[in-house]
């Protein structure tokens, strides 16, 4: 077994290490590097891993975060939608209560147009009937004075009015107002006082057959009578009785009228119709009747009454006064007044 053994092949087998360590030396980089590789690829593959896992992590959490802000998104658009959704309630509620508003509103105004109107087309009958009767007061009775404050009463009611469309009106009656302060006034009341108070007396005035003798002074009487004594006395009284059943008096009337009891009253009576009659002339504005009634009236005073009564005699001086007055004037008319005041009316009704 030890023969076989050769030293050639030991000798053959000696480089075959001495390759083989060439080859590892030659391998040791290699696989240094692989390993390097390696190591590199592996921590690569960690840090990518790593950064991936941060990034999903990150993504995680921002999706977390996202979803969240979506849920409040979505929490708070619900709540704007719920707040638009009321405010459109109430918005729509406004509009209703806007609506009635309006309508109670026009109700209002169309209710006061009317009242405006009622109350307009009241005070302008009332200013139509003050200045009728203002203008039936002018022209029947004469009585500037009062057709005059008629007139500014009702510019007055006018003017409180306060509408621009009554202008040409109170225009109109601002004309007959200066037309009846440039006009003449009688004194149609006062003359018309002065003929009541005449009539009222005529009932005292004493007639001229009516006049007695002026009575003895008392005084003088009882001094005479206490003088005489009971026979003188009786004598005395005797003649005075017999002297008073005959009287002679001188009068300045040459032909006394003598009238009965029956025709004093009748004549009493017929001078107040007289000056009645002068009255109502004096009101009618008739100066030819009313002086013709007191001129009768003052011949029948100078004829049948006592002229030396102060009653009579101031009686007598009334009437000459009275006769003597002016009261046929002309007068102005207020018909522009009335026709513009009746005018305005019926454009009024036409609208």
């Amino acid at each position: 077994m030890e023969e076989s053994v050769s030293p050639a092949p030991a000798a053959a087998a000696s480089p075959v290490p001495a390759e083989r360590s060439a080859r590892s030396w030659l391998t040791y980089p290699a696989t240094a590097l692989a390993l390097i590789a390696a190591l590199i690829a592996a921590w690569q593959w960690y840090d990518s891993h790593r950064q991936i896992t941060d990034l999903q992590q990150e993504l995680a959490r921002r999706l977390a975060a996202a979803d969240v802000q979506n849920k409040e998104s979505r929490n708070v658009a619900d709540q704007v939608r719920q707040a638009t959704q009321e405010a459109q309630v109430k918005l729509g509620m406004l509009e209703a209560k806007l609506q009635e508003s309006q309508n109670q509103q026009m109700a209002l105004e169309a209710l006061y147009q009317e009242l405006s109107r009622g109350r307009d087309e009241s005070v302008l009958a009332d200013v139509e009937q003050t200045v009728l009767l203002a203008n039936q007061q002018l022209q029947v009775a004469g009585n500037v004075k009062s057709a005059l404050i008629a007139l500014q009463a009702a510019d007055a009611r006018l003017a409180r009015l306060d509408r621009p469309q009554l202008g040409a009106l109170r225009k109109v009656i601002a004309r007959d107002l200066e037309r009846l302060k440039l006009a003449p006034a009688v004194d149609v009341t006062g003359i018309s006082a002065r003929i009541d108070n005449l009539i009222s007396s005529i009932d005292s005035l004493p007639l001229a057959m009516e006049v007695r003798p002026p009575a003895v002074d008392a005084a003088r009487k009882a001094a005479a009578e206490s003088d005489s004594n009971a026979w003188t006395r009786f004598m005395r009284d005797l003649w005075r009785e017999l002297r008073e059943l005959v009287r002679i008096e001188n009068i300045e009337q040459p032909e006394l009228p003598l009238l009965a009891p029956a025709q004093t009253y009748f004549l009493r009576e017929n001078l107040k119709l007289r000056l009645l009659g002068a009255r109502l002339a004096l009101l009618s504005r008739d100066e030819k009747s009313f002086k013709a009634d007191l001129i009768a009236a003052g011949d029948w005073l100078g004829r049948y009454y006592d002229p030396r009564d102060k009653a009579v005699s101031s009686a007598a001086n009334l009437v000459r006064q009275l006769s003597a007055s002016q009261i046929s004037i002309e007068l102005p008319d207020l018909s522009p007044s009335l026709d513009a005041i009746h005018n305005y009316r019926l454009t009024r009704e036409r609208r």
